[in-house]
């Protein structure tokens, strides 16, 4: 019979494994030994073991049937597991993310009549809020409240977690309200809600009411503000942050980045990457993903492909950042080589990867070449075409002036056309002058999009290229009788630090009189050099 010291040593090298492999060969010491046969009296055995198993998933690995069976089994082969081995099997579930596999364990646990302890609940909990089912958050709430548990901080935080997910935000509020204990995690999981229920100012309201913060606490509500379009929100707190000296987490750097992106500020995107190279922090792939859409939008294409080179992990949403960065620059070649490489490193693309190649085909006129990709994304790439794949090839094929095969293109689709669709074949109608298939475009978009005065302008743009008074003049008093919204045009500039907007035809920023007056000046300089030019041009015709 194995002596204590034994036993212990065999129980210390199973919690000692590093690997899941290392457990697995653990355990066929045990069976190929016939230990468990041998020494039934180790109970703590095959426990210990599931243990083990579950605490290796923690970061938890891609789904794995083996993984599962493997836990599984060793829960199977446990006589009379306890409150214990089920919180454990429920859990390794959860890691998996596989929920209802882990609630169907609490209901056989249930039903065994075995009570839950202050851990079963939250691991079920979890499970809960991972399948999102709203009757099944009430119904462990229920289950709470009848073992003692509904003041269990633990319990509070799933519980506000649960409800948040399944959009029950004001049902989390009650539950964080009644709570007589709360920790930094009970807040975060409240600001969590808010924010994902699209309430950030709500969110703003309870993180200014907390006694402690921690980087999740900043992180979360950055997120919110960048994830509503509140992108200087975003980059104010962040300041915030780093001045009163919380290191950020990589939620909060890579939502300040994309909130940069978004404003072109890119002074202040460069600061935060000099953060993350001053502090040493490593970039992951969701760091990198952001400077490189960050300097690929501020017009820095070089060092966005510098950075995308220099990163250990290119992810799918990587590459699509960097395709993305090229498409808008133009570089229609350079874009398909990169397309290649990714094809090559087999990584899967997207429906944003191939957006971002047809709309750089389309800028720089490749359209055999968006013609084959187009063609293969279905058939060889397995990605669906989407309203805004086909409204990319309907303006690709417009600009070529391949108006007819933009039409049976059109013709062919599995759905209806979208304004994108009908707008870029409209707008490769105005450049080639095909004024009968513009007035069917045209149509098309003002049934789906009446109130965009954008259609009126370009059918009126079409007529008058084309000399048709007549229509000119009743595309006009269309667009008068109707209530049409033109979108004001807008200009950003960033100078000596601060960035300045610009809308047609409003008198708002506090400089205007100036601005006014120096183009004035300038206009009124351009005139005369303009008018000395005339001048000189008479005088030689004159004379010479």
């Amino acid at each position: 019979m194995l002596t204590c010291k034994q036993t212990s040593h065999l129980i210390s090298t199973i919690t000692h494994c590093k690997t899941i492999k290392q457990l697995h060969q653990a355990h066929a010491q045990v069976i190929t030994r016939g230990l468990l046969s041998l020494y039934p009296s180790i109970s703590l055995l095959l426990p210990t073991l599931l243990h083990s198993f579950t605490s290796l998933l923690s970061p938890p690995p891609p789904p794995s049937s083996l993984s599962t069976h493997y836990a599984v089994a060793v829960f199977n082969t446990i006589k009379n597991p306890s409150t214990f081995c089920y919180n454990t099997i429920i859990r390794a579930h959860t890691l998996l993310s596989l929920p209802l596999n882990a609630l169907l364990f609490f209901a056989q646990m249930r039903r065994l009549s075995l009570s839950p302890d202050a851990h079963t609940f939250p691991f079920a909990l979890k499970a809960c809020a991972q399948h999102k089912s709203l009757s099944l958050a009430k119904t462990l709430h229920c289950q709470c409240l009848k073992f003692g548990f509904s003041a269990d901080v633990f319990v509070v935080n799933c519980l506000i977690t649960g409800y948040s997910v399944t959009g029950r935000i004001h049902d989390a509020c009650r539950v964080f309200d009644e709570s007589p204990h709360r920790d930094v995690v009970s807040y975060n999981a409240l600001i969590d809600g808010f924010v994902k229920a699209g309430e950030t100012e709500r969110g703003r309201e309870v993180f200014d009411q907390m006694p402690v913060r921690d980087a999740v606490s900043w992180g979360t509500l950055i997120a919110g503000y960048a994830k509503g379009d509140q992108f200087k929100e975003a980059i104010e707190l962040f300041d915030q942050m780093i001045g009163l000296g919380v290191c950020p987490d990589n939620i909060a750097l890579v939502s300040s980045l994309s909130a940069c992106s978004q404003l072109g500020e890119l002074e202040k995107g460069k600061s935060i990457h000099n953060y993350i190279e001053q502090k040493g922090i490593r970039i992951d792939g969701f760091l990198s993903t952001s400077l490189v859409d960050l300097y690929a939008k501020c017009g820095c294409i070089e060092t966005a492909k510098q950075i995308f080179e220099l990163s250990p992990e290119k992810a799918l949403f990587t590459w699509n950042a960097m395709l993305s960065g090229l498409a808008m620059h133009g570089d229609g070649r350079l874009l398909l080589d990169y397309f290649s490489r990714m094809v090559k490193a087999r990584v899967r693309p997207d429906g944003v990867s191939f957006l971002a190649v047809l709309v750089g085909c389309s800028h720089a006129g490749l359209v055999n070449e968006a013609r084959q990709l187009f063609e293969e994304m279905e058939g060889v790439y397995g990605v669906p075409r989407e309203l805004k794949h086909y409204g990319c090839m309907a303006d690709l094929l417009g600009r070529a002036g391949l108006i007819r095969e933009a039409m049976e293109m059109i013709d062919h689709m599995p759905m209806g056309g979208d304004v994108f669709v009908w707008g870029g074949l409209l707008s490769g109608c105005r450049i080639h002058g095909n004024v009968e298939v513009a007035e069917k475009a045209a149509e098309h978009v003002m049934d789906i999009k009446p109130e965009d005065g954008g259609v009126y302008s370009v059918l009126a743009n079409i007529y008058a290229n084309a000399e048709r008074w007549d229509d000119l003049e009743k595309i006009r008093r269309l667009r008068d009788s109707t209530r049409v919204k033109k979108n004001a045009g807008c200009s950003l500039i960033q100078l000596d630090g601060v960035l300045h907007e610009f809308v047609a035809g409003d008198s708002l920023h506090h400089q205007t009189g100036e601005i006014y007056l120096a183009l004035n000046e300038e206009g009124e300089e351009e005139g005369k050099k303009k008018e000395t030019k005339k001048r000189k041009r008479n005088f030689k015709k004159a004379y010479v």
